[in-house]
């Protein structure tokens, strides 16, 4: 049976798998790649993280400086860069160890119209929004593969199931996730490796609060959710600690939404 941490009065699992994991998170600095990182720090893994956000990876570290045994490590890695991203999964390597959880996180989806986009957006936001989840897990193969096992989680998104507007070349990226995530769930399967997907619906993030969470937006969102309550980063990173654990070692090739009933 698994052991419970308290957080908040609220009674969460702990999963004895996670302690010694190491586990690598893309786009860890801020919002839920940040709550995901702290999440796994706090479980007990080997937590590395890539990110630009200089100043917010840090303040990420220092707080959970007297929190967790082992702080994260955070690589300075701009992903649209193929090379850098190599080079990075190499160093986190070295300093882990091995890889046994990677988290494909990062994404930007800012808003644009289909009159904006030329071909130099679509490469950009390609370049950001998926392009990275395929270079990342052939670069972290080799060491699961060595060791027999690993747990993929690739984030993707409701907003191309609702489907959401304003953001087309975003949503076509996000759709490719959960293919690429079926495809290498089977093709990854034989060395011992899961592949999962996990599809956010609108996250109370500090970036969406400043950006977006309008009271006309928040009203939408709130009728739209079966759960009357926002969603919070910390919600995500409790499902992506399970798909990372031995607890979910039979689940693989598949889509987890959690957008509190909103498809």
């Amino acid at each position: 049976m698994n052991e419970v941490i308290v957080v908040s009065a609220i009674l969460y699992a702990r999963y004895p798998s996670l302690a010694g994991r190491a586990v690598l998170v893309t786009g860890g600095a801020t919002g839920i790649g940040a709550a995901m990182v702290a999440e796994f720090a706090r479980q007990g893994a080997k937590v590395a993280f890539f990110d630009i956000e200089d100043e917010q990876a840090r303040l990420l570290i220092d707080s959970l400086a007297a929190e967790v045994d082992s702080p994260p490590l955070y690589f300075h890695c701009d992903l649209t860069d193929i090379g850098a991203l190599q080079s990075a999964v190499k160093e986190a390597i070295k300093a882990l160890g091995t890889v046994d959880v990677l988290v494909n996180n990062a994404a930007n989806d800012q808003r644009h119209s289909i009159d904006e986009v030329t071909p130099e957006y679509w490469d950009s936001s390609m370049a950001v929004n998926l392009r990275p989840h395929f270079f990342c897990i052939q670069a972290v193969l080799p060491a699961m593969k060595a060791a027999g096992r690993g747990s993929i989680i690739n984030m993707s998104s409701i907003s191309w199931m609702i489907p959401s507007t304003g953001v087309p070349v975003y949503i076509a990226a996000k759709a490719a996730i959960v293919g690429l995530t079926r495809t290498l769930a089977h093709e990854l399967g034989p060395s011992g490796i899961r592949v999962n997907a996990v599809l956010p619906g609108a996250i109370a993030t500090e970036k969406q609060k400043q950006q977006v969470y309008t009271p006309e937006y928040k009203a939408e969102i709130m009728a739209s959710q079966a759960l009357k309550r926002d969603i919070l980063p910390e919600d995500v990173a409790r499902l992506v600690l399970f798909l990372a654990a031995d607890d979910s070692s039979a689940i693989t090739n598949q889509s987890y939404v959690i957008d509190g009933g909103w498809v």
